[in-house]
């Protein structure tokens, strides 16, 4: 039976006065049935380890280098991110694709490195409005999860947590019906399966896209949804936690 899992993205969001009351509430909540974390922006990550430190709620970072150390200005490494206790770092998002020009292979790079540190990388896939309209949904997902099969290698896939995140439902209010975001989900799953049965059924595969605690408990209630990457309704502690609550209950 694969463990639920809510993983809390905050973007570009945040300062110190603000953080300090979402993540004290977070810190005292109660979980049950369910993994919870927290990716923060990297000024952050020391508030979030002093804040959440022996409580049910993970953190890790959205982002990190494909390298492990040397001349990348500006870039943060997977040790880095280790000295500040995360445990899961977002790699692939539909952000850092479409703005920063990562291709899929630069994905499983990053993913692999992450494992490498003992990170567990949430690689995110999905498909943008004008793909899924032209029929390219299945081909675009696909292309995407088979670059990190390829780069990865079986032996490594099971270290992943996949999330497919259509586009056009990220941060537009809009969201995949369930029945719409389950056959992705299955179709993500069995191509695993056809690498390894195993891994298949143990992955953890999650849904983003506008995620609330309105429409969590049917989105996690379908059969391969293992739970959430949640944008927006991560910053508010009621809803964030309310989500939790939802997945632990499906």
């Amino acid at each position: 039976m694969r463990r639920k899992l809510v993983v809390g993205n905050w973007k570009m969001h945040g300062s110190l006065a603000a953080n300090a009351p979402l993540l004290q509430a977070l810190a005292a909540a109660k979980v049950d049935g369910a993994d919870m974390a927290v990716c923060v922006p990297f000024p952050y990550l020391q508030q979030a380890q002093e804040a959440l430190k022996g409580s049910p709620i993970a953190w890790g970072a959205q982002d990190m280098s494909a390298h492990g150390q040397g001349a990348y200005t500006g870039e943060v490494s997977a040790s880095m991110l280790k000295d500040f206790g995360c445990r899961y770092v977002i790699v692939g998002h539909s952000e850092r694709r479409s703005l920063h020009g990562e291709t899929d292979d630069v994905v499983a790079s990053k993913a692999v490195m992450a494992m490498l540190m003992d990170l567990q990388p949430v690689v995110c896939v999905g498909e943008t409005l004008a793909e899924r309209d032209a029929g390219q949904m299945k081909a675009v997902v696909i292309r995407q999860l088979d670059a990190l099969i390829q780069g990865c290698g079986p032996e490594r896939l099971a270290g992943v947590v996949l999330a497919y995140e259509p586009v056009w439902a990220i941060g537009t209010g809009r969201t995949a019906s369930p029945a719409q975001a389950q056959e992705v989900h299955a179709l993500l799953r069995a191509r695993l399966a056809e690498v390894d049965a195993n891994v298949a059924a143990g992955m953890q595969i999650l849904y983003g896209g506008s995620v609330k605690a309105v429409n969590a408990l049917e989105l996690f209630a379908q059969p391969d949804i293992d739970g959430g990457l949640v944008g927006g309704a991560s910053l508010v502690a009621e809803e964030f936690l309310a989500i939790g609550r939802a997945v632990s209950s499906s």
